[in-house]
């Protein structure tokens, strides 16, 4: 599976439950959050050079759609979706 142009595919990072003062956070609170943290699986050709495979980001929850590819879930979203690089 390879992203073209500006494209980025993204595999979604499971966050643990939190704990806050022993009780356990349901993934509920999570989703307010606005951003997603996701591994760079593959990048396009006409990606800048400050993203890599590999690469650990955030984007905006809203941004670009998923795909399913060997019962994997992955994210397609632009170049420009991601907010952050970690």
């Amino acid at each position: 599976m390879q992203a073209i142009n500006y494209y980025i595919i993204v595999e979604k990072i499971k966050v643990e439950p939190k704990k806050v003062g022993g009780l356990i956070l349901t993934d509920k609170v999570d989703d307010e959050n606005r951003y997603i943290k996701a591994k760079i699986i593959s990048i396009g050709n006409l990606v800048p050079d400050s993203v890599k495979k590999g690469d650990v980001v955030y984007f905006d929850r809203h941004a670009g759609h998923g795909i399913t590819f060997n019962e994997t879930r992955y994210h397609v979203i632009q170049v420009g979706d991601v907010v952050l690089v970690a």
